[in-house]
């Protein structure tokens, strides 16, 4: 049977090229996005637009639609970006990364629980910028806060999945080139993906609730 994978913000960036390497491995790929793009729409997947995961509505649709299916890999890849600081500090645009990069991937994931299957993998596309211990720097703090929370979810979700036999990772691409940063990384979004989907494969109920760099390694808390 083909397998089924889900990705969230998946109309460019990250989320476009695991639709592109998925459909190219032969799996049946739903992208879920707000709004579709031209480069989305030339593949051979499944898309369901106007979704914003951060709202409920939106949400529940999302679930209605997909009540008929089941998911072997769910990714939370929807995400924003923006820099806060003290000096600098826009509490608006702190909330909105609270919301659809924390909140909305518990809500994607609640919302969907019955379409995971035994051995179905749910990825988080977190950041290490997330990481309290490695934090030497300071500023974007809206964006900090938000994948520390998104982390602290993961393992909590990944205890409570574990019984289900679903297992939950949580990743950190790299610096990677995309739109969300002006295109200013040091990795390629094919070669992030192609690593973080090595990362998915390795993914199991015996190291479930990992923080991994695309590179394999572990990241600190």
């Amino acid at each position: 049977m083909t397998k089924h994978v889900v990705i969230t913000g998946a109309n460019r960036g990250i989320g476009l090229e695991f639709c592109r390497q998925y459909e190219a491995q032969g799996y049946q790929v739903t992208a879920v996005v707000r709004r579709s793009s031209a480069e989305l729409d030339a593949l051979n997947v499944d898309v369901i637009d106007n979704i914003d995961v951060s709202l409920e509505q939106d949400v529940a649709r999302l679930a209605e639609l997909m009540a008929s299916k089941t998911i072997d890999i769910l990714i939370n890849n929807a995400g924003i970006f923006s820099n806060e600081s003290l000096a600098d500090m826009d509490f608006s645009q702190l909330e909105a990364q609270l919301a659809v990069n924390a909140v909305a991937p518990v809500r994607v994931t609640h919302a969907l629980q019955a379409q995971l299957t035994s051995g179905a993998k749910v990825a988080m596309i977190t950041s290490r910028m997330g990481s309290i211990e490695d934090n030497g720097s300071g500023a974007y703090i809206g964006y900090r806060m938000s994948k520390a929370a998104l982390n602290a979810a993961g393992v909590s979700l990944a205890h409570e999945l574990k019984p289900r036999g679903v297992a939950v990772a949580l990743l950190h691409p790299g610096f990677v080139q995309t739109q969300m940063v002006n295109f200013a990384g040091d990795i390629s979004a094919q070669a992030s993906v192609e690593r973080l989907i090595l990362r998915i494969d390795e993914l199991n109920l015996t190291n479930t609730g990992s923080f991994w760099h695309s590179n394999g390694e572990l990241l600190p808390w």
